[in-house]
């Protein structure tokens, strides 16, 4: 099993690893207490292709079916894998690969006009009915927050809603840009809790048809709109400005860009929400896997290469969050519905889809959960006091909030509305 094997003898460091070749003989990996699984490789190529490139060999040969688990399961090979990655990327090989793969992240992450839209296509236009099955009826596709450890996924999503229209500031009379409006939620919360108007950009046309029928149901159509647009096209300035789930398709090499139209957007005593993905390790690449199968041009950042491009467009960072463990939450919720479901998203697609997203949910899970993955909300303003000076104003609006959503959905005044 040569050379898989003399890199799996410095890969396990914790746990134990059982590998079943293609030949049928057993090797055995272990190091300290672990997690424990055992794996079959039902290919002899994939004693290279696992050498030279494990992260993105790995889940192709899941999706085929030519590498398989027992003993144990995917979750578990996920967890023993991302328990050990840091002895992985040590190994001179990957070590060396990883900075070559490095010096080309501007041409992974091309996200210009035209490719960006593309790019989004890939992985947002798999059809609203797929993602119906796993995510909450509101179809937030992004971390949720868990105030309480029972909070449905549904309360979650609410909850992370309303934490980000309290840093917002959200007053009626507002104009509001939410770029990369998904299917609608962001702004369709906003416009419930206050008159305010909200234009939404979004690059797949799947979710811009569902959003503009969700606003006209919800009688907001008026206030709230969804366009087929790139946010670089936009020229008008907007009191709030929102990003939830949409700077990871950015690309770092235009972050520069992406701060700059900001500052271009924003009114000068107005305030913008970035919620993204990021992670708490040195500036890095792009799980090939993922950037291939999943999300093409996608890149979560560290925290340093967003200050990077912040700080030349001369805004203030009024305020920084950081959410650890929420996305970790989110994830296993999502496979758990994705799941239940397996049978009818086979049927829309295949066994192969089933296994190559089954891979994505449970490795994502394990970056937010053990490795070094997070979620992060940057606030932003031309001006320093644009927001109040002392945090807790946050807390109030969020109660504020929560208060006006009970007395909005109070069955006692639907009943008297209706005159009975």
């Amino acid at each position: 099993m040569f050379p898989l094997s003399n890199m799996l003898k410095s890969f396990v460091r914790i746990g134990a690893l059982k590998v079943i070749d293609a030949q049928g003989k057993a090797h055995m990996f272990a190091g300290q207490p672990g997690p424990s699984v055992t794996m079959r490789l039902n290919d002899a190529s994939l004693y290279y292709k696992l050498f030279l490139n494990p992260e993105l060999n790995a889940g192709e040969a899941y999706m085929d079916g030519r590498l398989s688990f027992e003993d144990g399961d995917l979750r578990d090979f996920l967890t023993l894998y991302s328990a050990n990655t840091g002895a992985l990327d040590s190994y001179p090989l990957q070590h060396v690969l990883r900075k070559v793969s490095k010096a080309f992240r501007k041409f992974q992450q091309n996200n210009a006009k035209g490719k960006a839209q593309k790019n989004v296509a890939h992985h947002y236009d798999l059809g609203n009915e797929f993602y119906k099955l796993f995510l909450d009826e509101d179809m937030q596709y992004s971390c949720a927050y868990f105030e309480n450890e029972d909070d449905t996924l549904e309360e979650a999503q609410r909850n992370k809603l309303r934490l980000i229209a309290s840093k917002l500031n959200l007053e009626p009379g507002l104009k509001i840009l939410d770029i990369g409006s998904g299917w609608g939620g962001m702004a369709l919360y906003l416009a419930s809790l206050a008159d305010v108007e909200v234009l939404g950009v979004t690059l797949s046309r799947e979710q811009c048809a569902l959003a503009n029928e969700r606003a006209r149901v919800a009688g907001v159509a008026d206030r709230v709109r969804f366009e087929l647009r790139d946010y670089r096209d936009l020229d008008e300035t907007f009191d709030r400005i929102v990003s939830v789930g949409m700077f990871e398709h950015v690309g770092v090499h235009r972050y520069d860009e992406f701060f700059g139209k900001i500052n271009k957007l924003l009114d000068k005593d107005g305030v913008a929400l970035l919620h993204s993905i990021g992670h708490m390790s040195p500036p890095s690449i792009a799980s090939p896997w993922l950037r291939k199968y999943i999300f093409p041009g996608g890149y979560s950042p560290a925290l340093s290469e967003v200050f990077e491009a912040v700080e030349p467009n001369r805004l203030w960072v009024t305020d920084v969050e950081v959410l650890r463990v929420h996305y970790a939450d989110t994830l296993r919720e999502w496979n758990r519905r994705f799941q239940a479901n397996r049978d009818k998203v086979e049927a829309m697609y295949d066994a192969k889809f089933c296994r190559m997203w089954e891979f994505y949910l449970i490795s994502a899970e394990m970056m937010f959960r053990t490795g070094a993955q997070m979620v992060f909300h940057i606030q932003l303003a031309h001006k320093r006091d644009a927001v109040p000076i002392k945090r807790d104003y946050m807390t109030k609006r969020r109660h504020q909030f929560r208060d006006w959503e009970r007395e909005r959905d109070s069955p006692v005044k639907e009943v008297a509305a209706s005159g009975d």
